[in-house]
């Protein structure tokens, strides 16, 4: 399935209904504001969260590239077309040194390799580091206030993993009153057995940006949300190697008005 990933953040997509595993209906919204996870030590991986980046941002512009050209003469040029086709000298630099690692024809097999997984694609061009003993378990899941008027809402949660974490993501996602899907969450990196926490802020109301004519707008009436948090190894619901929900947790808040 397509993320939309930001650099430390990803703007997922939501299942409405809640079922178990996550599955692949879900659909784009809005952006909550979200706090990595605190203390999380480097472990020398910070091309990671970069190739994750530019590879959601131009995987299937590069796929069309392979697809409408066929033949594919070197990194440079390949880079060249994204950075024009996007207007972003960035994402071609980035383009460059990543497909560079391998020499173009491998970045080709492995772009068409990963499905549209960009987590997968970095783990195959080796940027991205994998463990596959990992695990985590939730441990705290809340909401505060736990009812309240339209306006911000702190989600605070805690996971505890034994033998450490893969590259992967964490994703929150909230059932709304309307059914419109709301889902947000952050990309996590190799991490260390140990104890973390994180807090995302919600904010609860009306986007006067949203335009209806072009997508769903929540407007965050009173009734009950159900909120479900998946810490994933991978991409959650991905059909990759390297890739399975370490765990899930769920809990709810109350808009009064």
């Amino acid at each position: 399935m397509k993320r939309s990933f930001l650099l430390l953040a990803v703007v997922a997509l939501l299942s409405q209904a809640f079922a178990l595993p996550f599955d692949d209906s879900r659909k784009h919204s809005f952006i909550t504001q979200l706090a990595p996870v605190p203390d999380r030590n480097s472990l020398g991986v910070d091309l990671c969260p970069t190739c994750i980046q530019f590879t959601d941002q131009a995987i299937d512009i590069l796929l069309n590239i392979i697809l409408n050209s066929g033949v594919v003469g070197t990194c440079g040029e390949i880079c060249n077309a994204v950075a024009t086709k996007t207007g972003s000298k960035a994402l071609g630099e980035v383009c460059v040194l990543l497909c560079d690692i391998v020499g173009i024809d491998e970045f080709v097999k492995l772009l068409q390799q990963a499905d549209l997984d960009p987590i997968y694609f970095c783990e195959l061009l080796k940027t991205c580091p994998i463990n596959d003993n990992g695990d985590a378990k939730i441990t705290t899941f809340t909401v505060t206030p736990s009812s309240g008027p339209q306006g911000q809402f702190r989600i605070d949660f805690g996971y505890t993993s034994a033998n450490g974490t893969g590259t992967g993501e964490i994703v929150l996602e909230v059932q709304t009153v309307d059914g419109i899907p709301v889902e947000s969450g952050f990309i996590h990196e190799l991490a260390n057995p140990g104890n973390y926490s994180s807090s995302f802020s919600l904010k609860a109301e009306p986007d006067p940006s949203c335009d209806p004519t072009q997508e769903p707008c929540e407007q965050w009436i009173p009734g009950d949300y159900g909120v479900k948090i998946a810490i994933c190894n991978g991409e959650c619901g991905s059909k990759h190697p390297h890739s399975a929900i370490y765990d899930e947790g769920m809990t709810n808040f109350t808009i009064t008005g």
